[in-house]
């Protein structure tokens, strides 16, 4: 599916968010190079800005890929602070440790190898920020298994909410408006955990229309 969010929007926006570094670089260079989807520049700015609003000291992602959303979180986590990289290929989980390996960072990675919802478990919260960019379909379980353990304060960040893969956003929408619509697995994965998200009592949710749509949720208790 087309992206709906024109390319010159996700231009501006990157002219206009947190300069990279010579790193960031290097790792877009690999996803242009491979055809490796990453949330891109723009969207980099976003997540470290939201980290940087909220004060984030712990992150945790649901599917890391080669590290570069979690490298741009680094970048404004304290010395003392902590990220959780998710990755089920363990080529992918070694990139993403060379590429944080070489950025100065003082935050503490741990690099799980494996489901990222089997491996949330095995943590203790609060984390203040969390990222969902793993299978489209699986996106309210993320949700789930994580909303207990998102501090007062915090924020949900979820990828993919306009676009990617076979993600249709009209019919998104329709599926949030309560239609009765035959829609792809990825697009039903995407309204359910909208629907999901919008309807707790204890988060806010807004959509950035930047890189394929960041859907941020706030929690308010």
């Amino acid at each position: 599916m087309s992206n709906p969010i024109p390319e010159s929007v996700e231009q501006l926006a990157h002219v206009v968010g947190p300069d990279g570094d010579d790193v960031l670089a290097e790792m877009d260079e690999y996803a242009d190079r491979e055809g490796f989807p990453t949330v891109g520049p723009a969207v980099g700015g976003w997540l470290e800005l939201l980290a940087r609003m909220t004060g984030a000291e712990r992150v945790f992602e649901f599917g890391s890929g080669y590290g570069y959303s979690a490298y741009w979180f680094c970048r404004v986590l304290p010395d003392d602070g902590e990220i959780v990289l998710t990755e089920i290929d363990a080529d992918e989980l070694d990139l993403a440790r060379e590429y944080l390996g070489r950025g100065d960072f003082g935050a503490t990675a741990h690099f799980e190898l494996g489901d990222a919802i089997e491996t949330i478990e095995s943590y203790d919260g609060p984390f203040d920020v969390v990222l969902i960019d793993n299978e489209k379909h699986r996106y309210r379980e993320a949700f789930e298994s994580v909303r207990e353990k998102v501090a007062p304060g915090g924020i949900v960040v979820a990828d993919n909410a306009v676009a990617g893969s076979t993600i249709d956003h009209e019919d998104v929408r329709r599926l949030l408006d309560g239609e009765s619509i035959e829609a792809t697995g990825p697009t039903e994965g995407i309204a359910e955990y909208l629907s999901a998200v919008r309807a707790d009592p204890d988060f806010r949710t807004s959509l950035l229309p930047v890189g394929e749509g960041v859907a941020v949720s706030y929690r308010v208790e």
